[in-house]
């Protein structure tokens, strides 16, 4: 009786023994396949992020043809918009006039454009900006104007014009049935000559 209790404890020792490994084996395993499934996600997740990161540094396009009923959509957010260079001002050099066939743009920067861009076609990236026409805005250049024609600054006919063009200002917002006219520009910030 004695030999069968040793050979009954030595193979519950051994079967525990092999239980042992395989149960071990088994975590490695799991452990190994779990290790490598979060690896996957983490590069799965960092490519994500690089390519939502792309699709975000690409800016819009405007056509100049649609840039005034476009823009209030990207007010304070960089666009491209493409045309040809018709004018720089002459008066510092700040402010470009960007157009095609169907439209244009003016873009101001806070460094001097090149006059050499004239003529050329480009692609211009800048910030949308809006400049807001209204009652208190024509009340304020009806007053400027008066005390510059009382001061003899501008002349009769000056005078008169910069009136008129207020009265288009608020003919128009009156048949719009608005309480302001929005203008839109660009601020500058790169540009690259087509070829």
């Amino acid at each position: 009786m004695k030999i069968i209790k040793k050979i009954s404890i030595f193979t519950l020792n051994k079967t525990n023994l092999i239980m042992k490994k395989i149960i071990l084996f088994l975590i490695v395993v799991a452990f190994s396949i779990s290790c490598s499934k979060n690896t996957k996600k983490e590069n799965k997740t960092e490519v994500n992020n690089i390519e939502t990161t792309d699709k975000t540094v690409e800016n819009p396009v405007l056509a100049l043809a649609d840039f005034d009923d476009k823009a209030a959509k990207w007010i304070n957010k960089e666009v491209e918009v493409n045309g040809i260079v018709d004018h720089v001002c002459k008066h510092g050099g700040k402010k470009l006039l960007l157009v095609n066939d169907k439209g244009d743009v003016h873009v101001v920067s806070e460094t001097r454009f090149d006059d050499k861009l004239i003529g050329d076609e480009i692609t211009l990236t800048g910030v949308v900006k809006e400049f807001k026409v209204d009652e208190a805005y024509c009340l304020q250049k009806e007053e400027d104007h008066m005390q510059n024609h009382k001061e003899g600054t501008d002349s009769d006919d000056v005078y008169v014009q910069k009136m008129e063009q207020i009265k288009t200002y608020r003919d128009s917002m009156k048949v719009a049935g608005v309480d302001h006219l929005s203008f839109y520009s660009l601020d500058y910030v790169s540009h690259q000559v087509k070829k």
